[in-house]
C-alpha cells in the first residue's frame, strides 16, 4: 500500500497543477522512492487509437516509477475541455465522490512510497449538483498540496483555498509556487514573502518558466527547484 498519499489542487484551473505533481514525483524518483500518482477526472483528452487520452495524465505517467496503465491512472476521461461536471453531463456520465474514491483507493493498495492524486481545477470545482471534488480527499483524509501561481491576486486567491481545505478538517502539507507565464510578475518577492509567512505550510519550492525547455523533459528540470523532505519523511 502507498505510504503516504498527498492530494494535489490548485487555487484555480491552468496554475500548474500537473507539472508541480510531476516534479515532485521525479525529485522522489531523484531520492530513490517508489511513487504512484492519477489524475481520475480528465476534461480536454484528445482521441486516439487508444482510446482519449489526456496529456497532463500521460505526464504524471511518464513521472512515476511504477508501471500503471492509463485507464487507471485516468479512469475518467472526458473530450471536451471544459467544467468536469459539465463535460461528464455532456457524455451522459454521472460523477459522483464516492465512484472517485474507489478509484483512489484501487491504487492506493498497490506498493509505493509516495503517491499523489491530482485534482481538477480548484478546491471546490463540482462533481455534481450536490458534491465538489473537495469531498475526495476529505472522505479519504489526505494531507494537501497546493499549487499557487505567481500572478497578480495570487495570494488572496492562495489564502482562501487553504482556509477552505483546512475548514474541511485537512492539513495542507506544503505549497509550490508556480510561473504559469514568462513574464515574472511584479513585486514576485514580496508576495513570495507574504506567503511564506501566512500561508502556514512549508513552501516546497518555487517553478521558474522554462520556455525552451521541451515538455518531455520539463518535469525533470523542475524536480531541482523542489524541497519534497517535508512530504516523504512525515
Amino acid at each position: 500500500m502507498a505510504k503516504k498519499t498527498y492530494f494535489v489542487t490548485g487555487t484555480d484551473t491552468g496554475v500548474g497543477k500537473t507539472i508541480a505533481a510531476a516534479a515532485i514525483l521525479e525529485a522522489a524518483k531523484a531520492a530513490g522512492k517508489r511513487t504512484l500518482a492519477m489524475k481520475p477526472i480528465a476534461s480536454g483528452c484528445d482521441q486516439t487509437g487508444e482510446g482519449l487520452r489526456n496529456e497532463d495524465a500521460l505526464m504524471l505517467q511518464a513521472a512515476m516509477t511504477e508501471d500503471v496503465a492509463y485507464d487507471t491512472i485516468n479512469p475518467i476521461a472526458l473530450e471536451p475541455a471544459i467544467a468536469p461536471h459539465v463535460a461528464a453531463e455532456q457524455a451522459g456520465k454521472l460523477l459522483t465522490a464516492q465512484r472517485l474514491i474507489g478509484f483512489c483507493r484501487g491504487l492506493q493498495i498497490r506498493p509505493a512510497d509516495l503517491m499523489l492524486i491530482e485534482g481538477a481545477g480548484g478546491w471546490r470545482v463540482p462533481l455534481n449538483d450536490r458534491e465538489s471534488y473537495s469531498a475526495v480527499p476529505r472522505e479519504l483524509g489526505l494531507d494537501v498540496i497546493l499549487v499557487v501561481p505567481l500572478k497578480l491576486g495570487c495570494i488572496n486567491h492562495a489564502l482562501l483555498t487553504a482556509e477552505a481545505i483546512r475548514a474541511d478538517g485537512l492539513f495542507v502539507a506544503g505549497w509550490v509556487g508556480n510561473h504559469p507565464e514568462a513574464e515574472a510578475m511584479s513585486c514576485e518577492q514580496e508576495t513570495l514573502n507574504y506567503l511564506s509567512v501566512h500561508l502556514g505550510a512549508a513552501c516546497l519550492g518555487v517553478l521558474p518558466w522554462m520556455e525552451s525547455t521541451s515538455t518531455a523533459r520539463l518535469p525533470e528540470m523542475l524536480a531541482g527547484y523542489l524541497n519534497i523532505k517535508p512530504l516523504i519523511e512525515i
